[in-house]
């Protein structure tokens, strides 16, 4: 019996409890993973003191799938940590810290991309550019959930002449849209609404785009980190500190 013990990865976890990152069922894996990457791009922009410019495609390619694209004008992401920001899970940069924000975890957009590759087995692919006058990569991703570790299978330089900086991330996956009450189009339309300093352009599948313009020219305030509490402390974390 303890041969048979070894050691399980979290992608491999979560590729068999898929329902508790929110892709249960094929139109919520959709409003998840778009959920996800609008975030990041936000969260990145603001971050950056860039005001976001985020677009939003849709793209139905067979019957029951569905390529989501966001693509945004964000610091865009360093060629050495594309790999591993989009294929390997709880990998991240706001963990740790005690300020708030919309992504937390590190485990979002690479578990959309490990959704999209266990139900089409197509990669994450992935174009950063990180400042003017700077080459632009793409990539093309898979994760090894196994080992929990990014497999590149393609990495080439990409002609973005039209972008200083940026970061668009493309995934296909095996989903269904919905428009109207709880979908994709009410979440877009309220993420619009609460954040006035973006601008948002949306394309829903066969229908004309979108475009939420920006209504505000200011940045919100930038989050404090705060100290922990003494009260909401326990032992075993104070005993770590």
């Amino acid at each position: 019996m303890s041969q048979q013990h070894r050691e399980i990865s979290i992608s491999e976890f979560f590729t068999k409890n898929r329902h508790l990152l929110g892709f249960d069922n094929a139109s919520r894996a959709l409003l998840t993973s778009v959920k996800e990457d609008v975030d990041n791009s936000l969260d990145a922009c603001e971050e950056a003191g860039i005001l976001p410019d985020i677009k939003v495609v849709l793209q139905q390619t067979k019957d029951n799938r569905y390529r989501m694209t966001v693509e945004d004008n964000g610091p865009g992401i360093v060629k050495a940590s594309l790999p591993k920001v989009f294929g390997k899970l709880l990998y991240g940069s706001k963990f740790h810290r005690m300020r708030q924000s919309r992504g937390q975890q590190g485990i979002g957009i690479s578990a959309a991309g490990m959704y999209g590759q266990l139900t089409t087995g197509q990669p994450v692919h992935v174009i950063s550019k990180t400042g003017k006058g700077r080459k632009a990569y793409q990539l093309d991703i898979r994760i090894d959930t196994a080992g929990n570790k990014p497999v590149i299978l393609n990495e080439e330089e990409a002609e973005w002449s039209d972008k200083h900086h940026g970061t668009a991330v493309s995934i296909e996956m095996e989903a269904s849209y919905k428009g109207g009450k709880r979908s994709i189009d009410e979440f877009l339309q309220d993420v619009a609404f609460a954040n006035p300093h973006l601008r948002l352009e949306y394309w829903p599948p066969n229908k004309k785009p979108i475009v939420y313009p920006r209504v505000s020219d200011e940045l919100p305030p930038e989050t404090k980190e705060i100290k922990p509490h003494p009260y909401g402390v326990e032992l075993g974390l104070m005993m770590r500190m």
